[in-house]
């Protein structure tokens, strides 16, 4: 990997919950939770502190301790109202309590391997109509089917560290193309993914690593990590423009797996009677004797 020196030996779990806390102030303007803004003149774009922890229930010293990156005693009742102070959602709330809160498993060095079973490669490579492949942490890449092969290219030709999301959409030309009329959505929710994991597992080397790759090569990647935007990968259409096939709009769905709730199953699929829904069918049957590269690494 080019570029080591620029990475980052682990992430500030103190300044990740100071910048993710300034952040969220930042955007809420008083009247956006009924107080009365006094004055023309603000130092600071949004709520200010002492608003936010009046709002809270909090004092402001209190407040500011915790926004200074001081979560040691918080407790649970008060990140709730905090976060309900700042209107997170439910995966902003997620992530501001494993910053503020970490638990034993975020102190090791680094995050526990996962590898996908055999079985879930069986589901897998029975939907042979449905583009469909298994994420885990840092955005990897753990497991696909022949229709995803098809559709996002061939996954199983890459070296085991570049089968990964965020790589593939912020460093790979073919990747942006694919996702040409929605790159931006693709992006932003690819660093959205890395900031939840960075907030479960800071000291993560190999998060680390592909923080400060990504940063190093990509000035998108630099300005969105420094957003602290964080959401759960859920449901949506994309619209590709694949070389073979043009363009198609095609429906995901995102299925966490039972027994390893960092590994999830996401699917695509076209509505029936579409000009996409045909493109997938013509893609089945041109792939439909090619070998599937199997992948049997821990990542």
């Amino acid at each position: 990997m080019e570029d080591n020196a620029a990475a980052p030996e682990g992430i500030d779990r103190r300044a990740e919950l100071s910048e993710f806390l300034r952040t969220r102030r930042a955007r809420l303007q008083p009247q956006d939770v009924g107080l009365t803004a006094y004055g023309r003149q603000r130092r600071v774009p949004g709520l200010r502190r002492e608003e936010l922890a009046q709002l809270a229930g909090v004092s402001v010293a209190y407040y500011t301790r915790l926004e200074q990156g001081n979560g040691r005693n918080v407790s649970a009742e008060v990140l709730d109202s905090i976060a309900r102070a700042l209107r997170l959602s439910s995966a902003e709330h997620a992530h501001l309590t494993h910053l503020a809160k970490p638990t034993a498993h975020k102190k090791r060095r680094s995050a526990p391997a996962q590898q996908l079973r055999p079985a879930v490669q069986q589901l897998l490579d029975a939907m042979d109509a449905v583009p469909a492949y298994v994420g885990g942490r840092r955005s990897d890449i753990l497991g696909w089917n022949r229709m995803a092969t098809a559709v996002f290219g061939d996954w199983g030709a890459l070296p085991r560290e570049e089968r990964n999301w965020a790589r593939l959409v912020f460093l790979d030309p073919a990747t942006r193309e694919l996702f040409a009329d929605t790159w931006d959505q693709k992006a932003s929710d690819m660093v959205s993914f890395l900031r939840m994991d960075a907030g479960c597992y800071p000291n993560d080397p190999r998060l680390s690593a592909l923080v400060g790759e990504l940063s190093v090569k990509s000035e998108t990647f630099r300005r969105l990590w420094a957003a602290h935007d964080v959401r759960e990968k859920g449901h949506g259409v994309k619209r590709l423009r694949h070389p073979l096939v043009g363009e198609l709009t095609l429906s995901y769905e995102t299925l966490r797996l039972a027994d390893d709730s960092e590994q999830f199953l996401v699917t695509y699929h076209a509505e029936p009677g579409t000009p996409s829904a045909e493109s997938l069918r013509l893609l089945a049957s041109w792939t439909a004797d090619a070998p599937v590269p199997r992948d049997d690494r821990v990542s």
